[in-house]
């Protein structure tokens, strides 16, 4: 059970405002490192960028019909096998991995430097993307009942801003802007499978421009494809990959999955120590906060204010990623770009009580809205442009490991599930101002929740004094131990809320 308040958010925003009061951008440089870049600096770069998305990765889930510890473990042996070669092709190939994020692959192509090697630097990535296709459809599991990786490729070329993704132990580039939203984009609008360039990104290597909308759902010809293979010339086979990976994987097997639980607060798992022989495994809420209109933002303030870029998004990811971890006691998995995936536990280091999990993720949901309006308003009080920036947050319950996959020294974070990817979902269904809470949460919750969030499952302008007066006042255990404690230490929003209830508004079926 945790709590939010006024004076304590306030306190830490200002401080993170602090810290980015005066911001350099600078141009990016060939061979200039990445890694740990200070948060009060940026560089520009123009690069293409290549998202990769396994896209029949909820098949895999479902390989079972009850999500035990069976198909968790095919899934993170999928997923590990696939990093394993997909880390190969890009050491192979000078493209730099910018994450692994469960099923999907975000990396890019700098090389060679300079605006007038676009078309190389778009020839190469296809390549690089036609290899993925090829090398992932060979290297599955020997299992037959595990399908081989379906892969839909989305390729954008650009200028963004790069600036520090996370924190100590988990520090890696983060690219702001059009190019890496859109390839993202393009990698996950819908099943079909193949590569999907923008027009800027067919306009640069000489193919037709599309109609508007049509370059999401038209993939590349072989034909198309062919021509950028030779053009690029990458001078590395399916085959020599492929053999490479098998000849690793014997020397190096993977281990086999086994699960723990976590005793919580899950703020306190060191996630730097898993490995599969030593992974984790509970019922618990995986929650998405996605920072609506942020592509929006980036592309209008780029050119003339990027320094507003920097401010705006280590104040807002710095504040949500403190109510997660400091106020509910939660663990944030990793950053995703403008979005934050993170996981909440109640319970005993024996059994997790589902009912408390989900009500303290309702009083979270609130809280990240009510830090990040909050936010927002000191952003603005410091002569910082927000423009009409939402929040967008999903979650739902489900048994979820939480290990860390790929090559030796070069390990990324994994916590996938069908709860995580229903979160990610509801996340989805919301605009700027709404919460949508899973069907399986839905269900596992008190009637306090369910009353709040109504049949639709989804709520407008849940702030966290809207969540714990709703809660408390129909009789829910969790939010009524939450105002019990927060009397203890008065503050601003604690007493706005008393003396003015809210009435939240709940869409209707």
């Amino acid at each position: 059970m945790g709590n939010w308040k006024y004076d304590r958010a306030k306190r830490a925003i200002d401080n993170r405002i602090d810290e980015v009061k005066d911001v350099e951008i600078v141009d990016y440089t060939r061979d200039t490192s990445l890694q740990s870049i200070p948060r009060n600096k940026a560089y520009r770069m123009d690069a293409v960028h290549l998202y990769a998305d396994i896209i029949n990765l909820d098949d895999i889930l479902e390989t079972t019909g009850k999500e035990g510890e069976l198909c968790h473990k095919r899934t993170l042996r999928f997923l590990n096998l696939h990093y394993r070669a997909v880390h190969r092709i890009l050491a192979r190939c000078d493209a730099r991995r910018v994450d692994f994020h469960n099923q999907r692959l975000h990396s890019f192509v700098a090389k060679p430097y300079g605006k007038t090697s676009e078309k190389e630097r778009v020839d190469r990535a296809v390549a690089i993307a036609q290899l993925i296709i090829d090398v992932l459809a060979e290297t599955g599991d020997d299992d037959d009942r595990i399908p081989n990786a379906k892969v839909r490729v989305g390729i954008d070329t650009g200028r963004t801003l790069v600036v520090n993704n996370g924190r100590s132990g988990n520090r890696e580039p983060l690219f702001l802007g059009k190019p890496a939203n859109r390839a993202a984009k393009f990698a996950s609008n819908g099943g079909g499978v193949g590569i999907y360039l923008t027009n800027d990104a067919r306009k640069a290597i000489g193919l037709e421009i599309l109609d508007d909308g049509k370059d999401r759902t038209t993939k590349l010809t072989r034909a198309e494809v062919e021509q950028c293979q030779a053009d690029a010339d990458l001078g590395v086979s399916k085959d020599s990959v492929v053999k490479e990976w098998r000849e690793d994987n014997k020397a190096n097997p993977i281990g086999t999955f086994e699960f723990k639980r976590s005793t919580p607060p899950l703020k306190d798992l060191d996630i730097s120590s898993l490995n599969p022989g030593n992974s984790r495994r509970m019922d618990l809420v995986s929650v998405y906060a996605d920072i609506d209109e942020f592509t929006r933002y980036v592309d209008d303030h780029i050119d003339d204010e990027p320094e507003d870029v920097v401010r705006c998004l280590h104040v807002i990811r710095s504040e949500m990623d403190r109510v997660l971890s400091s106020d509910f006691g939660g663990r944030r998995i990793r950053f995703i770009g403008d979005c934050i995936h993170g996981l909440l536990l109640e319970g005993t280091s024996q059994t997790t009580h589902a009912e408390e999990t989900v009500s303290t993720a309702t009083l979270c949901a609130g809280a990240l809205r009510s830090s990040f309006d909050l936010a927002l308003e000191r952003l603005e009080a410091n002569d910082v442009d927000v423009d009409d920036l939402g929040l967008a947050i999903g979650f739902e319950f489900g048994p979820t490991p939480i290990t860390r996959l790929g090559m030796r020294g070069d390990k990324v974070r994994c916590s996938v599930s069908r709860g995580v990817l229903g979160s990610e979902d509801e996340q989805r269904r919301c605009d700027g101002k709404q919460t949508a809470i899973g069907k399986t949460a839905y269900d596992e919750s008190s009637g306090a929740v369910r009353d709040l969030f109504g049949s639709t499952r989804r709520i407008s302008n849940l702030t966290y004094d809207v969540a714990l007066d709703s809660l408390s006042a129909s009789g829910d255990k969790t939010a009524k131990a939450a105002t019990a404690a927060a009397f203890s230490v008065a503050s601003p929003s604690l007493a706005r809320a008393v003396e003015e209830p809210f009435r939240p508004y709940t869409e209707k079926a």
